[in-house]
């Protein structure tokens, strides 16, 4: 059954064709692979910062969750602020914040390099939350669903370059340079979107921006589709998290295996997700309904992500985190999208639920590394922390059964 319902519905500010839409498309896509560059480039070098720092896992594993935090602290404030700070000054400040990772070297200690981390997590939230807005002015709503599905492969190729050669890349030089290796094309990001990126010509310049009131916040979330999509994510990240944080040093630690070969397994996750999000996108323009694509993508998420711990031989790990790949990314385009296709919605109430979708999944996010790293410390194995948050990821399933089957068409809450 084709999907219609893309070529029908009408976009809130119905841009017209322009040719400037492949640049403002190449600034988003540059942006979404500038983040994934550098929120979990720390991941396989956290044996490096025990080490070096003299710290414990739990404290390593503030590296990566505390970037997380500061995403989910300004997700839906983001969200709420968009319409008020607008489009273009929301992504100058997001790749000014990816451009200063490039101060990596720089850190002279653990506490500084953590306060340093922490602002990547401004620009992801402000990237991440600017990034709907955008292109429900300069794309048609089919082109839409294309651009979620490229800007979270983007996302997913940068988190896949990073951890899969940061520790290549220790190897040649001290690993905190390594880190600022990641940080540099956020300066060329930067340059380029002062130069070329702007709003769509459409959207009048006159109107007057306040920020979204928290009763019409309140309203949008209380709406029961957009809720089982913030559960559903939130659970699949809690379970992504754990594992891209903490799978290279298990793997080292009770496998045996290399950093450099854990770093490579572990990066399977975004890589496979390259090419899992583009199919997803694929296949959501040829089905009607997402609850099968989501009940499908909890399904492998699930099986996968007990596999990749679990298993004792590397053909199996390998194999069970290529699913887990597969399952973590392949809802992804559909859940960016089912938002803009909602009745009543505007892209000021995209903003917002693609900022509480960044809270939510931040929050979860920030707490599943530093639970595993842990309960390593308590009971001296991470299968414990690991099999905790792999539970998480089957909210993904259930989001899948229990969604209305009309929920394209879901009508929001008045105000």
């Amino acid at each position: 059954m084709s999907n219609n319902h893309f070529n029908d519905m009408p976009a809130p500010n119905a841009p017209s064709p322009s040719r400037y839409r492949f640049v403002i498309a190449a600034m988003v896509l540059a942006g979404h692979l500038g983040v994934g560059l550098n929120v979990f480039s720390v991941s396989p070098l956290l044996p490096f910062a025990i080490d070096d720092y003299g710290i414990n896992r739990t404290t390593a594993s503030l590296l990566v969750s505390v970037p997380l935090l500061v995403t989910a602290t300004l997700g839906l404030p983001s969200g709420m602020l968009i319409s008020r700070i607008g489009i273009r000054r929301a992504f100058t400040i997001g790749w000014a914040a990816v451009a200063l990772m490039s101060l990596s070297g720089l850190a002279p200690n653990f506490i500084t390099l953590l306060l340093l981390r922490s602002v990547i997590g401004v620009g992801f939230a402000l990237i991440i939350t600017a990034t709907g807005p955008l292109l429900m002015d300069w794309f048609r709503p089919k082109e839409v669903l294309l651009m979620n599905a490229l800007t979270t492969a983007g996302l997913s190729l940068g988190i896949a370059l990073s951890v899969g050669a940061a520790a290549p890349l220790a190897e040649s030089m001290t690993w905190q340079n390594s880190l600022a290796v990641f940080g540099l094309p956020g300066i060329v990001g930067l340059v380029a979107w002062l130069a070329l990126g702007k709003t769509a010509s459409h959207v009048p310049r006159n109107v007057v921006r306040t920020a979204m009131p928290f009763r019409e916040v309140a309203a949008v979330l209380r709406n029961h589709s957009v809720a089982l999509l913030l559960v559903a994510d939130a659970g699949i990240l809690v379970q992504y998290a754990a594992f891209t944080g903490w799978l290279p040093t298990f793997y080292n630690e009770d496998r045996g295996i290399s950093l450099s070969q854990a770093g490579f397994i572990t990066g399977l996750l975004p890589l496979v997700g390259v090419f899992a999000v583009l199919a997803g996108g694929a296949v959501a323009l040829r089905v009607a309904s997402p609850r099968g694509l989501f009940a499908a993508s909890g399904l492998m998420a699930g099986l996968g992500g007990l596999g990749a711990f679990l298993l004792p031989w590397s053909g199996g790990i390998y194999i069970a985190v290529f699913i887990v790949g597969v399952g973590s990314w392949l809802y992804v385009p559909t859940l960016l999208t089912l938002p803009m296709q909602m009745a009543g919605m505007t892209p000021e109430r995209v903003a917002v639920v693609w900022g509480s979708l960044l809270t939510f999944s931040g929050f979860a996010m920030f707490v599943s590394p530093i639970l595993v790293g842990g309960l390593r410390d308590l009971s001296g194995s991470f299968i414990p922390g690991l099999a905790v948050c792999a539970a998480a990821s089957w909210t993904l399933l259930l989001a899948g059964i229990l969604l209305p089957r009309n929920v394209p068409a879901t009508a929001q809450p008045s105000v």
